[in-house]
């Protein structure tokens, strides 16, 4: 069984949803602008848990902590929240918050000193975001600059931290519906002890059947749910199903 998690990006204190990562970008919709009223739409109707991203703490402009604090106070289902956690301080009050898992990206590549500490701390409760090129190398700093480490070996040295679940989202395709990133993934997944949760991409309900065929944990779907293009429901059902025993595509 895949885990669905509904995409909840905040911005101004509204549910934005960008194009490949640029603020510029930013569209909401209508009815569906109150992140907190959203998050309890999305548990209502099943969803596994929430990727709730604070856009404003990515971009330097402030932050959402108060309206991400509402969230985490008022549904019962998992709440994974990134954008900005650069620091041990911000990653230990998300988590005071009761938040079940923060995503840091940037501070695991530019500070793995202060990783580390938190992965002795909190374990089970981080997840790394590693947001990946088209030749998969990994970005950091709002998708503004790429470090040396490309998927496969940030995931090799990150799991000698004891770090299990990976968020991973192509960067290329975040935003645009036009189908994920399956290879990148695929090789992620070999992995046995990493959990991965796919991201970027996810326009029809056959990516998410072909993300669930190479073995993913989770996935992240956002443009697709907020644009009506399949319900989450159609989505938690595919994600139910049993996966098939043959060979995942390459």
């Amino acid at each position: 069984m895949v885990k669905v998690f509904p995409a909840i990006d905040i911005m101004g204190g509204r549910v934005v949803r960008l194009f490949k990562g640029q603020p510029e970008t930013a569209r909401t919709y209508i009815g569906l602008e109150n992140p907190v009223t959203v998050a309890q739409k999305w548990e209502s109707e099943g969803a596994d848990g929430l990727h709730v991203v604070d856009l404003d703490a990515v971009f330097g402009r402030g932050d959402n902590a108060a309206t991400i604090f509402e969230i985490a106070r008022t549904v019962k289902i998992p709440v994974h929240v990134g954008g900005g956690i650069r620091s041990e301080e911000t990653a230990e009050k998300l988590l005071n918050m009761g938040v079940d898992k923060i995503i840091v990206g940037t501070l695991a590549f530019k500070r793995p000193e202060v990783l580390e500490k938190l992965a002795k701390r909190f374990g089970k409760h981080i997840i790394v975001a590693l947001d990946y090129e088209k030749n998969g190398k990994v970005m950091i700093e709002g998708w503004r600059k790429t470090v040396e480490f490309d998927v496969e070996n940030a995931i090799q040295e990150l799991l000698k931290l004891k770090i299990e679940m990976f968020l991973l989202t192509s960067v290329n395709r975040d935003g645009t519906l036009g189908g994920v990133s399956v290879n990148i993934v695929k090789r992620a997944c070999a992995y046995r002890e990493a959990k991965v949760i796919a991201s970027g991409g996810i326009g029809n309900l056959s990516d998410l059947t072909l993300l669930k065929s190479v073995g993913v944990y989770g996935v992240v779907i956002g443009k697709a749910l907020y644009e009506g293009v399949f319900s989450l429901r159609d989505a938690l059902k595919i994600a139910s199903e049993r996966r098939n025993s043959g060979n995942a595509p390459n």
